[in-house]
């Protein structure tokens, strides 16, 4: 077996100290044995300041990459049967972990914990990024519902048939019920938009997702406080949660402002300057918003939004390298958690792991969808979908840490309970969205992703920019020729992609559905574009569902 440095030694132990001084034991090895300096890695009663080991280097630049590239082939290999990435990444984690291959031996909840929270800062600032302001506005009351009083509902429903239905304490009932109240935006994200799914439906699920941290980080908060130091809470609480749901958008709206001008004003020569900057003011959105007491993962999500939304230089550059990071981040956080778990403990407590799975599933969730979203004119089949997707993820899992980090007794337990019934979510509800979609008559047409586009690498201020258009299907639909749009001033299309063939634009190529459209124009006239190029295809299907059925 071979067992690195940097930290992850099988017998080292991480302390520290938590708000009002206490030393803490953050690691599930024995807390008898202990740590070595700060600064000093210990493995094999050898100190690493002084050189650096074969052991180290092999996991370091074979162990770690070759994980990382096992998961991306094994991901391109299932994409066929819509395998999600996130479960071949947990796969290949547990796998390599403590008690099957045995090749790394892990168990340091406290990094899992900080780098799977880095990891969200910047998965949800690239979900908001891609968030368009039409979808948002579309969806903004059921999302926010289901993000604020949908978890209440789930958290309840599910202490309750835990509490009362199956008989368990009042401690792990209350436990469980909040810190595995919230979807995950994680695996919502990486799941849901490799489905072809109604653009409100996917939007209403994923903008809940992403907003619904900060009720279950409270609730979770609360309840590990609570049974830790046996104080209660009352109005002190409802205002902390007020603050952190209000003013997490404010601060990120404000922070996406100022990041646009910032781009706007800087022109440096290397636009890898851009990605530094980038991931310096997203990590200190989060910082401040944090610093506040506010959502940080709301303000980051709403800064991406923003930016997402607006007219920046390099924007292009920015949203490739944060599509890249999102997926870095992704893959790496899983594969962590993967490592972190340990299967063997699932054998005594699987039961109860499924138990909690089903009641979450088929019992709490439906019914605070169903219940959270009365009259908002919501039909009963995407009420059945959204049910369905509301996969827990990564942030229950960290949730899922705080227990024994707040050293009560049931912390490991709770821990194991949590990251079983999210393995099975993932596992069930990951891979069969694309089934349940089908079923319920929700899927659309999967259009192949285009093979071809350009980018235009700004790297001065100006308001030209890249508009790619989608058009709607179905696939050849005839279009209106180019001679006869009239775009806005400015405006030239640049490239057509149709499938894995480049049309050459002239003035008598036909648009055909399905067709991507790449425009250089002002950045304003977006919307305009849009609407000139989709208007004529979507009347035409107006006209069509409307027409009389012929006579037979």
């Amino acid at each position: 077996m071979l067992e690195p440095m940097c930290g992850l030694g099988r017998d080292m132990v991480r302390t520290g100290r938590d708000e009002v001084g206490a030393r803490v034991v953050a690691s599930r090895s024995d807390a008898k044995k202990f740590s070595p300096p700060v600064g000093v890695v210990s493995c094999g009663g050898l100190r690493a300041e002084s050189f650096l080991r074969p052991r180290a280097m092999l996991t370091l630049y074979l162990i770690l990459p070759a994980l990382l590239v096992a998961v991306v082939i094994a991901s391109v290999a299932l994409e066929r049967w819509s395998v999600p990435v996130i479960l071949v990444s947990l796969g290949t984690g547990i796998v390599c972990g403590s008690d099957v291959l045995k090749l790394w031996h892990f168990d340091d909840m406290v990094l899992t914990n900080q780098a799977a929270n880095l990891a969200l800062v910047f998965i949800l600032f690239h979900g908001g990024f891609m968030t368009k302001r039409a979808n948002f506005r579309a969806v903004a009351l059921p999302a926010s519902g289901l993000a604020t009083w949908g978890v209440l509902l789930t958290a309840a429903i599910t202490f309750a048939a835990l509490r009362w239905g199956l008989g368990w304490s009042m401690e792990l009932s209350l436990l469980l019920s909040v810190i595995i109240s919230s979807t995950d935006a994680a695996a919502i994200f990486s799941i849901l938009r490799a489905q072809s799914l109604p653009q409100k439906l996917s939007s209403t699920v994923e903008i809940e997702s992403a907003a619904n941290d900060p009720m279950a980080i409270l609730l979770t908060t609360v309840a590990v406080s609570s049974l830790a130091s046996g104080e209660s809470f009352g109005a002190t609480t409802v205002l902390l949660f007020l603050w952190k749901f209000g003013a997490g958008p404010l601060i990120g709206y404000a922070a996406g402002r100022v990041i646009i001008k910032l781009f706007n004003w800087l022109t440096p020569q290397d636009r890898g300057y851009y990605y530094v900057l980038f991931m310096g003011v997203v990590m200190l959105t989060y910082g401040i918003a944090e610093l506040a007491q506010a959502s940080g993962m709301l303000a980051v999500f709403t800064a991406g939004f923003v930016m997402g939304n607006g007219a920046f230089v390099h924007k292009q550059g920015v949203q490739n390298f944060s599509e890249a990071l999102s997926t870095i981040v992704n893959i790496g956080m899983f594969v962590l958690m993967g490592l972190l778990v340990f299967p063997s403990q699932f054998a005594h407590l699987w039961v109860q792991g499924l138990l909690l799975f089903l009641v979450l599933t088929f019992i709490a969730r439906p019914l605070a969808v169903f219940i959270g979203t009365v009259g908002m004119g919501i039909a009963a089949r995407d009420k059945v979908f959204a049910a369905w997707a509301g996969l827990r993820g990564a942030v229950p899992i960290v949730l899922a840490t705080y227990p024994a980090a707040a050293g009560l007794a049931i912390g490991n337990e709770v821990f194991n309970l949590v990251f079983f019934a999210v393995l099975l979510s993932i596992i069930t509800q990951g891979s069969t969205l694309g089934v349940v979609a089908k079923w319920l008559g929700l899927a659309e047409p999967a259009r192949p992703k285009a093979l071809f586009n350009l980018e235009m690498i700004t790297m001065a201020k100006s308001d030209y920019d890249m508009v790619i258009v989608d058009l709607p299907g179905p696939k050849g639909a005839p279009g209106p020729r180019l001679r006869d749009l009239r775009l806005p001033e400015g405006a030239i299309i640049t490239l057509i992609t149709r499938g894995d063939e480049v049309v050459l634009p002239k003035g008598e190529t036909q648009l055909q559905g399905w067709d991507q459209i790449t425009v250089l124009a002002h950045a304003p006239d977006e919307d305009q574009i849009r609407e000139k190029l989709i208007g004529p295809f979507e009347a035409v299907a107006g006209d069509a569902s409307s027409a009389p059925t012929p006579a037979t």
